[in-house]
């Protein structure tokens, strides 16, 4: 299956170099390129892509133009999934960026632009409505809890397994409690047990769940929740 693909990046020869690799592969239709985030969204409200893929700094300020432009792309336009690119691992960016859910979202290290085959599979999980997290992210986020996620999850009950599996795919409580067919009750007594185990009980409720979905795909080995 072909993705069709709006890529963003302020430098010219990043913009060309990308489209350069990904003109490459067959399963990727670049239908236009931006180099900031006015000229990003008016290119995805014209052409409706099945993915965005963005730097995390462009004009006007070099901070998280990219982070903000994915959450107006995944809210104004659902249908398309977005993959931020950033040149470090930054951690407090991709809990911001992820902090609505994972579900048709992805954060990728810059150096992973090289591995065309890793890209276009990212492109095509957010395409999907999963997620494609870099490890090397994954693993700088875990590490600030310096906790063994596959320890952790072993000490889950299959059906907080369950329920961590669904908040995976960026469901909240109420779409999980449906897909499970139990209360949303019983899904909030879950979801604060395996923060519980996981020893989430600290942190911010956004940041919670975006840790415990990280936990669960580092130890499952997913960087697609679907």
């Amino acid at each position: 299956m072909t993705v069709r693909v709006v890529f963003a990046d302020d430098n010219y020869l990043v913009r060309e170099g990308v489209a350069a690799l990904l003109a490459e592969t067959a399963e990727v239709d670049l239908v236009e390129t931006a180099a900031d985030p006015d000229a990003l969204m008016k290119a995805v409200a014209a052409h409706r892509p099945d993915a965005v893929l963005t730097d995390i700094r462009m004009p006007p300020t070099f901070t998280t133009e990219g982070i903000d432009a994915a959450k107006r792309i995944r809210s104004g336009f659902p249908g398309t999934g977005v993959v931020v690119l950033s040149q470090y691992v930054e951690e407090d960016y991709a809990l911001e960026l992820l902090s609505d859910g994972v579900e048709g979202l992805g954060y990728l290290l810059k150096e992973r632009v090289s591995e065309v085959d890793e890209l276009v599979r990212a492109l095509h999980d957010v395409a999907r409505g999963g997620s494609a997290l870099d490890p090397k992210v994954v693993e700088g986020l875990l590490a600030r809890k310096n906790q063994d996620a596959g320890s952790a999850l072993r000490g889950l009950t299959d059906r907080e397994l369950e329920v961590l599996s669904e908040l995976a795919t960026g469901r909240s409580n109420a779409a999980t409690a449906k897909a499970l067919y139990m209360s949303e009750r019983a899904v909030e007594k879950h979801v604060g047990s395996v923060f519980q185990k996981l020893g989430l009980v600290t942190e911010a409720d956004t940041n919670r769940r975006v840790m415990a979905v990280l936990a669960y795909l580092e130890a499952t080995g997913g960087t697609g929740a679907r």
